[in-house]
């Protein structure tokens, strides 16, 4: 504990004490002398009260005065105290920065001395390695410019070569393509008169109407047979009115007469004309106009097909108006109501190359059903006798496998002989292939001695 903080407590406890005493004092005067000695007491309380006062006061003087002296010495000490530590510490500071100065000094020599070291050893890498690489580098540039050089001379030689190759076969295609020209120019001269020719025949009216019967036969040959159907019939007897071409279809009676299905072939090539022409103008009302005269001609036909060539029961109750176009074809089904209306009432149907292709293979499949139907008792025997001789084939399969297993067995029989004539050959000394030639012949039989 320090000086300053016992002289604290020593005040306090003196002013404790000064206290009691002052409070037992005035306690006996109260209680001892009621109201006689009161007075006295009093005044003598009051002298004792100064007394102790002075005394406290004196004390308290002492003591202050002591403590005053003490922080005097405690601060003169304290600052001895402070001053030599600074003083030390200062030592100790200037201690530390000398020896930090020359740690760095030490360490800056030596980074000096190792990147020195090191920038040496790099400028002499890099001369290595630029003395490397100058070395390849020229090398490298000898080697191109020789392959370079070998290159240009191999590309000059393949594009000689090919120059000339591809020029000797330019030449020959452009001879060969002229030659192709003329003999087209030629061609084109042929197919001009060809041109000609048509429109001559679609011009004529009688040739216009054989053009149509021959595109209508070309057609029915190519799906029918030659006995499904027939040309120029007569449908009606002794109208003298003989159909273009009839289709064959099966009688009432087996073996009877057939029953014909007429097909005539129109061409009203001159109202169909004038009706494009006034299509290709944008000429409505000529469209209109020539549109009602194609349909009127195409009545008209129908109605002619209907009065001479439609007479069941010889016929079916209806024909068939061939338009040999599909422009054709397709403009007439285009205005409405007019292939129902020949249907419904003139029993006309109207067919172009495509829907006629459909009927007549449709009609073929037919005839191909009721032909299949007329010798199905035929097709059931040639099915018995196939399953006889698939019986008999059987037998002759199980022959042949009983020969070839046997076979097998001498087979497997002469391997094994021959491989124990090899194991019994083993010590024998083979001969050269010219001396076995020699002794056994060139077909490996021994020759005649």
């Amino acid at each position: 504990m320090s000086t300053l903080q016992f002289a604290v407590i020593a005040i306090a406890l003196l002013a404790v004490i000064a206290l009691q005493v002052l409070v037992l004092l005035r306690g006996r005067g109260l209680s001892g002398n009621g109201s006689g000695n009161g007075d006295g007491n009093g005044q003598q309380f009051e002298r004792v009260e100064r007394e102790l006062r002075l005394e406290l006061q004196h004390s308290a003087q002492a003591t202050r005065q002591e403590l005053a002296a003490h922080m005097a010495q405690h601060q003169a000490a304290t600052v001895q105290q402070l001053d030599s530590m600074r003083q030390q510490m200062q030592l100790h500071a200037a201690g530390g920065r000398e020896e930090q100065a020359r740690a760095l000094k030490r360490f800056a020599d030596t980074l000096q001395q190792t990147l020195a070291n090191l920038t040496e050893s790099n400028a002499q890498r890099m001369l290595e390695v630029r003395a490397t690489l100058e070395t390849k580098i020229r090398d490298l540039q000898v080697d191109n410019a020789k392959r370079l050089e070998e290159m240009r001379q191999t590309v000059d030689e393949k594009l000689h070569t090919t120059l000339e190759t591809r020029l000797t076969e330019s030449f020959r295609h452009v001879s060969e393509r002229l030659e192709k020209v003329h003999q087209g120019l030629g061609e084109m001269q042929q197919l001009a008169i060809g041109v000609g020719d048509l429109k001559r025949v679609l011009t004529n009216v009688k040739t216009r109407g054989t053009w149509g019967e021959v595109q209508l036969e070309m057609l029915l040959e190519q799906v029918l047979t030659v006995d499904q159907y027939a040309k120029n019939v007569e449908t009606v007897a002794g109208s003298n009115a003989r159909v273009e071409f009839a289709i064959k279809l099966p009688g009432v009676v087996d073996g009877g007469p057939p029953l014909w299905l007429p097909i005539d072939a129109k061409f009203p090539k001159e109202q169909y004309e004038r009706l494009i022409e006034a299509q290709d103008r944008a000429d409505a009302e000529g469209a209109v106009r020539y549109g009602a005269e194609l349909e009127r001609a195409v009545r008209a036909e129908a109605k002619t097909i209907c009065e001479k060539y439609v007479s069941p029961p010889q016929t079916t109750d209806f024909a068939i108006l061939f338009l040999p176009t599909e422009g054709l074809y397709a403009e007439v089904m285009r205005r409405p109501g007019v292939a129902d209306d020949l249907q419904r009432t003139l029993r006309v149907t109207i067919a172009g190359p495509s829907t006629l292709t459909a009927l007549l293979n449709s009609l073929q499949m037919g005839f191909r059903t009721l032909a299949l139907e007329k010798r199905s008792s035929e097709v059931w025997q040639v099915l018995g006798a196939v399953k006889t001789e698939f019986a008999k084939f059987g037998d002759v399969l199980a022959a042949t496998k009983a020969t070839l297993e046997k076979a097998a067995k001498n087979i497997e029989s002469a391997e094994v002989r021959s491989r124990q004539m090899a194991r019994k050959l083993k010590s024998v000394e083979a001969l050269p292939s010219e001396a076995a030639q020699l002794m056994l012949g060139p077909d490996g039989m021994e020759r005649d001695e």
